[in-house]
């Protein structure tokens, strides 16, 4: 079957009539029906038969139906991955980033590197890491920017930096706080499927490590920081997403030991990179080394 033989073999079958999967296909009906019996013709066998005025399929149609309909969505995916590639000019950056991420660090990235690429323009989504990789190999993100440190097949990753894990309270606290000291019993961390909040649980279940009793466990770093803020315990937050947020009568403090949690940018193997894409990520990089270098207010007032 060819290409064309399939489009109409899957359109008849959605639509149920010869008129209205030339509708689907945009051509006329009697180009539809000639590439049906051109379709019918190569195949040897009849594809459907006519019952008051509706196309069924016929048996061997049936059969063929799976791996055809595996076949149309390959074609659709191949359609997306072309428009996705028209689509990529230059001068435009898709981002993709984690929640995070998409907070603390990248607004100003992007607000630094539009003072000398002031034309460039931006698209951003913000993803968990596993959808952030789907839309990279599927080209729909140029770029994307996570805590994510795993290797993933036809994607390359390099490390830019770090943040770190901080220690948020409504209470008064003065820093750097011990882990060993923090309070015990109505702690807000961050699921340990999450890159940081894996860190943090090695760092409390390892041997020797402090007894913390864990009330509630989130996914996301800013929804840590407005639990919190609410009144609903201490919270763990990387001190990205802690600067971003923290507004009077909340207390930001570095923690000891020092949790670090690797920033990478991630890109398509076999993708060459404009210049513009290398002097984001060069800028993206620098504007991460310039917020952990900075000193940490002890808390917002």
């Amino acid at each position: 079957m060819r290409l064309r033989h399939i489009e109409i073999f899957e359109a008849i079958r959605q639509a149920g009539t010869l008129t209205q999967a030339a509708v689907l296909l945009n051509i006329s009906q009697p180009a539809a029906s000639k590439i049906l019996a051109h379709a019918e013709a190569q195949l040897g066998f009849k594809l459907f038969e006519r019952v008051k005025g509706r196309l069924y399929p016929t048996r061997e149609a049936s059969i063929l139906a799976p791996q055809v309909a595996r076949l149309g969505q390959d074609l659709v995916s191949i359609r997306r991955l072309a428009a996705n590639l028209r689509h990529s000019r230059q001068g435009h950056l898709r981002l993709g980033c984690a929640p995070a991420l998409g907070l603390g660090l990248l607004p100003q990235a992007i607000r630094s590197f539009q003072k000398k690429e002031a034309a460039a323009t931006f698209e951003i989504s913000t993803m968990h890491s596993a959808e952030l990789v789907e839309g990279l190999r599927n080209r729909e993100l140029d770029i994307i920017v996570t805590f994510d440190t795993g290797e993933h097949p036809g994607v390359t990753r390099r490390e830019i930096g770090h943040t770190e894990l901080a220690h948020l309270s409504r209470r008064k606290t003065v820093g750097p706080v011990r882990l060993d000291r923090l309070p015990s019993n109505n702690l807000i961390v961050l699921d340990a499927r999450d890159p940081a909040g894996a860190l943090l649980d090695a760092e409390l279940t390892a041997p020797g490590g402090p007894t913390i009793e864990t009330r509630i466990v989130v996914q996301t770093h800013y929804v840590a920081y407005s639990l919190s803020e609410n009144g609903c315990g201490d919270a763990i937050v990387d001190l990205l997403t802690g600067r971003a947020m923290v507004r009077p009568g909340m207390y930001l403090n570095r923690l000891l030991p020092t949790i670090r949690v690797p920033i990478s940018i991630m890109t398509h193997a076999t993708d060459p990179q404009s210049m513009l894409h290398h002097e984001f990520v060069e800028r993206l990089a620098g504007v991460c080394q310039q917020l952990n270098e900075a000193p940490l207010e002890q808390h917002a007032s």
